[in-house]
């Protein structure tokens, strides 16, 4: 008589712990969980068995799915990107006259990332250890160069109109745009903490978030 595995499968485990065979939903409990245990403690300090407990499934589930730690926080930052993308492209940028397309963009940006703090932490994390993780990703290219083909499109546009000065970089005004959003994030504790200005007050973050907008579309005038 054949003995019995020593390792459940991973179906049994699954039912063992109350969750529903769904592997997409599975999939992306874990990944939410990881985003924000990655946030809060980085690559190193990131415990793949906190995920597992909190997702209510095992560590062998989590290596199912994703391979390995650096796997699994390989598929948080594409996530990441992904949705942030995904954010910019659903809204129908290019149906807008130029300006009003780059407000909304402005608009977009500010706004995704004053939602998804967990997010912006994840990019300070991966800047430490200097895009180690992203430069393995074949796939974070083309899903990033989407935003700046987009940007393009909206200046060339904005410059065949003359509502838009020519010879702006699609790359540096992206740039300009994502870290001015980006900056009300990331620095919001140290901004508090040196100046005593709340960056994450409602009424503050609705200036600043006008403020960047004219900022940018100065920037872009013509004439």
């Amino acid at each position: 008589m054949s003995a019995k595995p020593a390792i459940k499968p991973l179906r049994a485990q699954a039912k063992r712990k109350g969750r529903i065979n769904d592997p997409e939903r599975t999939r992306a409990d874990i990944l939410r969980v990881a985003t924000e245990e990655f946030a809060e403690h980085g690559f190193s300090g990131g415990r793949v068995d906190e995920i597992a407990e909190r997702t209510k499934t095992s560590k062998r589930m989590i290596y199912y799915y994703f391979g390995s730690k650096d796997g699994l926080y390989e598929a948080v930052l594409l996530e990441y990107y992904a949705r942030l993308r995904a954010s910019e492209s659903d809204r129908d940028l290019d149906g807008l006259a130029p300006l009003e397309a780059l407000k909304k963009l402005i608009a977009i940006t500010f706004e995704w990332h004053t939602s998804n703090p967990d997010g912006v932490r994840l990019v300070m994390v991966e800047n430490i250890h200097r895009a180690r993780h992203l430069r393995t990703l074949p796939s974070i290219e083309p899903v990033n160069t989407k935003v700046i083909d987009l940007v393009q499109r909206i200046l060339d546009r904005g410059v065949a109109e003359r509502s838009m000065r020519p010879g702006i970089s699609a790359t540096d005004l992206y740039l300009s745009i994502a870290s001015l959003c980006y900056f009300n994030v990331s620095n919001r504790y140290t901004v508090a903490a040196i100046f005593g200005h709340d960056m994450g007050a409602k009424d503050v973050m609705a200036r600043r978030g006008r403020d960047i907008t004219d900022m940018v579309l100065r920037y872009v005038a013509a004439g």
